[in-house]
């Protein structure tokens, strides 16, 4: 079984109903700490805290924390990839999936070429 890791997009198309994401909630996935976080801020500004909180809490059992190592390699990706821009979130949950053998699972356009990860379009 491939198990995925999910990055704030893919969380917060999934919380949208958006079918080319929901069908992640019926596979094997995970998500970083800091990664709920993020996706926590987006729905409390877009929605409210209670839309936040429900998330959240769905979400919370697929999550996992990022190490200082971890953080620190995401650091030193971003820096080597200055020109693709990457958040230092993305960076954070791709480096984490590279590390696991999983897909990184985005929408972001930045990550279309990357290998190790599953783009899907909007």
């Amino acid at each position: 079984m491939d198990v995925k890791f999910l990055d704030t997009y893919a969380l917060v198309e999934i919380s949208n109903g958006n079918p080319k994401f929901t069908h992640f909630l019926n596979e094997s996935f995970v998500i970083l700490d800091l990664i709920l976080a993020e996706f926590y801020g987006i729905l409390l500004r877009e929605y409210n805290e209670k839309t936040a909180n429900f998330w959240c809490k769905k979400f919370e059992i697929f999550s996992y924390s990022a190490n200082l190592d971890l953080l620190k390699k995401a650091v030193k990706y971003r820096q080597e990839n200055k020109e693709k821009n990457f958040s230092f979130f993305d960076a954070t949950g791709y480096v984490y999936a590279q590390e696991n053998n999983m897909k990184f699972v985005t929408g972001d356009q930045a990550f279309e070429d990357v290998v190790g990860v599953e783009y899907i379009k909007k």
